[in-house]
């Protein structure tokens, strides 16, 4: 088997593991019914492998196809973790596993995993049944003296290429120790008693593991690399970066300590034994007092603070941090590091794997292989992308143009470097639909990123924005849907690469997996507004309105001037509801924050639904009396003429927002609005155009 991307190492070393192999049943049939299915098959198989993998010391060494190999240096460990494993994927009868599991001989290489172990494990795994675990005799002697493990023995087999017999046996009961056993893995258990335990054992394991989640509260999260934390294992650390403290005593460097801030979190989201608190939530602790330490880590779930500050003397920078256990407010670690400004990457990297080290996190291969390949690069570059990512982040017309001349200025300098790719389509990207048309600015994206890929294929952030164009622009939703897990595999703790996926399946009526992606981006980035209007707005497509609203008010409670919340949260919710005072209250809200087409548009709608059609017009005047260089996407006058019946105005805007590959296009399945055209032969063959028709 070929060794995944992740479990590449430099030399050839030799040793004796307890081999897992395991893949997913039926996957070869589900990838010929659907393929978007089966793609999702093997990211959930290889999310909750990951997510369970380190409580057992566990690593993985190889991916093929739904495939994947890991390695234990305990029988026992590598037994417990299929067990573990098995036992998370007891509620999806979607994915069922076959696990085989040996002790064996096994040879590392930079290209290969091989040996006895990798060899007997593949193959032994085909006999064991749907949800089940097959092991060796080699494992069962080291597992035949502990209780909780039950087998049946299913006598020598002939493996296909392995020269002699092997004898097997089945893991017949998934127990979590002291509790009652249930032959959940028996290959010949059948009939309704049976199944009664069966339906017992999975109560029990249920039962016990929430127990434990809730009398810890150490939720590490829902997929990609985290899960609920029981008590037999240690918790995966989280941990935040507070903005690093600017020493140069000149403001106008804030730029380049909020710069190598960003810097940082991004290198540490990168290892997947990590939750890592993203930029939004900790620069809302910008200049805080250090002795509410405890406080701050509290406020954004994390046991685990990195401090520290950064200054920069002329083409020297020294970055000065410290770890901090949040709980008891003691240090664990603390070092400065002084640097080239050529150097100032490999300087990120050697804190980041510094910091993994201290907190007793393991690198996979391929994440220390990532630490080990940064280049220098020019500092004027450097800088220039600090401050273009800056500009970016204030999400502001004037914010965007400064973004990209200094992004312009990098590629320039090191037209070599992706980075600089990278943050000039994501402002153009952002600034698609927004300030200008997406037929303006995403062609230059997508080139872009494609040139940023071709330097660096392990971008996760590229990837991640070429998702969103695959699905925004191009309406392609199986490219985008690759392109997103690829993000995911690369950078498993970037909080905006979760969202970016999850409202992509939004629209795709993949609600489920959409609000698992959305609330781990609110764990990764719990004080963003965004992400609890994002979370309330995939409620109130489904109809939860009530739930939505505490979603809505959390994000106003972060940002009371965070006028999606009232625009795209609160007024849709209470419109649901039939409480159109209050709908109409928070649109007006919106609009008094910030009177941009979109708010404006949706008070418009507002105001028609509840009989107000003079407002209503009114507000399609306004729009239209908006500075030539306000770009407006079609599909938000559209919105008003639906609500105000004139349905073949509205159809010919759609038409014309489809023409310009708008993204709001995106959104017509399950946007309310468009209810009362949903039968119009023109509106269903919009929908077909854009990928989402039946």
């Amino acid at each position: 088997m070929t060794s995944s991307s992740d479990t590449l190492t430099a030399n050839p070393t030799r040793e004796l593991a307890a081999i897992m192999f395991s893949d997913i049943v039926g996957y070869t049939a589900l990838m010929g019914r659907d393929e978007r299915e089966g793609l999702r098959a093997v990211h959930e198989h290889r999310a909750q492998l990951r997510a369970v993998l380190p409580h057992f010391n566990g690593r993985l060494i190889g991916e093929i196809g739904d495939g994947t190999l890991s390695s234990f240096h305990s029988a026992v460990d590598a037994v417990n973790c299929a067990r573990e494993l098995q036992a998370t994927l007891v509620e999806n009868p979607e994915l069922r596993l076959r696990i085989g599991i040996h002790v064996g001989d096994v040879v590392f290489t930079d290209k290969t995993v091989l040996g006895d172990g990798v060899n007997i494990a593949s193959r032994i795994h085909e006999l064991a049944p749907p949800g089940g675990c097959c092991i060796s005799e080699r494992v069962y002697e080291e597992i035949r003296n502990k209780p909780e493990f039950h087998v049946k023995d299913l006598g020598e087999k002939h493996l296909k290429n392995v020269a002699r017999p092997i004898r097997a046996y089945a893991l017949t009961a998934l127990d979590a120790p002291g509790q009652p056993r249930s032959p959940l893995w028996s290959s010949t258990d059948s009939g309704q008693s049976s199944r009664r335990k069966t339906a017992i054992g999975i109560g029990a394991i249920l039962i016990v593991v929430l127990i434990a989640a809730i009398s810890s509260w150490k939720w590490i999260g829902l997929g990609a690399g985290w899960s609920p934390v029981g008590a037999r294992a240690p918790a995966i650390r989280s941990i935040a970066v507070l903005p690093l403290e600017n020493l140069s005593g000149d403001p106008a460097q804030e730029y380049f300590a909020d710069g190598m801030t960003d810097e940082l979190i991004t290198d540490l989201a990168k290892i997947s034994g990590l939750r890592v608190i993203s930029r939004t939530s900790v620069m809302k602790f910008k200049g805080e007092h250090r002795e509410q330490l405890p406080e701050i880590a509290k406020a954004l779930n994390v046991n685990t603070i990195v401090e520290g500050s950064v200054l920069r003397v002329g083409d020297k920078v020294r970055i000065t941090a410290q770890l901090i256990d949040a709980p008891t407010d003691k240090h664990l670690w603390a070092d400065s590091y002084e640097r080239d400004t050529r150097d100032v990457l490999t300087l990120q990297d050697e804190v980041a794997s510094t910091i993994a080290q201290q907190i007793n996190v393991e690198l996979t291969p391929n994440e220390q292989t990532r630490f080990a390949q940064r280049r220098p690069v020019d500092p004027k570059a450097l800088e220039a992308i600090l401050k273009g990512n800056y500009f970016l982040a204030k999400g502001t017309s004037v914010g965007y143009q400064e973004a990209q001349e200094y992004f312009e200025q990098a590629l320039k300098i090191a037209p070599d470097y992706a980075k600089g790719y990278v943050g000039l389509a994501a402002m153009y990207v952002e600034a698609g639909d927004n300030v200008v048309s997406n037929q303006e600015v995403i062609p230059k994206a997508k080139e872009l990123l494609a040139t940023a890929l071709r330097l660096d294929d392990t971008n996760a952030e590229a990837h991640s924005w070429l998702g969103v164009i695959q699905w925004s622009y191009e309406y392609d939703w199986a490219a985008s849907e690759r392109e997103n897990l690829r993000a995911i595999q690369l950078a498993p703790g970037t909080a905006y690469i979760h969202v970016n996926y999850g409202f992509m399946l939004i629209w795709q009526a993949r609600f489920d997996e959409a609000e698992r992606e959305l609330k781990l981006g609110q764990l990764l980035d719990p004080l963003s507004p965004a992400n609890y209007v994002f979370l309330g707005t995939l409620l109130a497509i489904r109809g939860g309105y009530p739930k939505a609203l505490e979603q809505c008010r959390k994000a106003v409670e972060i940002d009371p001037n965070f006028w999606p919340a009232y625009s795209f949260c609160l007024g849709p919710s209470y419109e649901g509801m039939g409480n159109h005072g209050q709908a109409l209250k928070a649109f007006e809200k919106g609009v008094a924050i910030e009177p941009e087409p979109y708010p404006r548009a949706f008070l418009g709608v507002e105001y028609a639904k509840s009989g107000n059609r003079e407002q209503a017009r009114k507000v399609l005047e306004q729009i239209n009396r908006l500075p030539a260089q306000t770009y407006v996407a079609p599909c938000l006058p559209a919105q008003v003429y639906v609500a105000l019946g004139e349905n073949n105005t509205a159809l010919d805007l759609l038409e014309k927002a489809y023409h310009e590959r708008s993204s709001c296009l995106a959104f017509m399945k399950f946007d309310h609005v468009y209810d009362p055209i949903r039968s119009d032969p023109r509106f269903i063959d919009l929908l077909k155009k854009v990928g989402l028709g039946n």
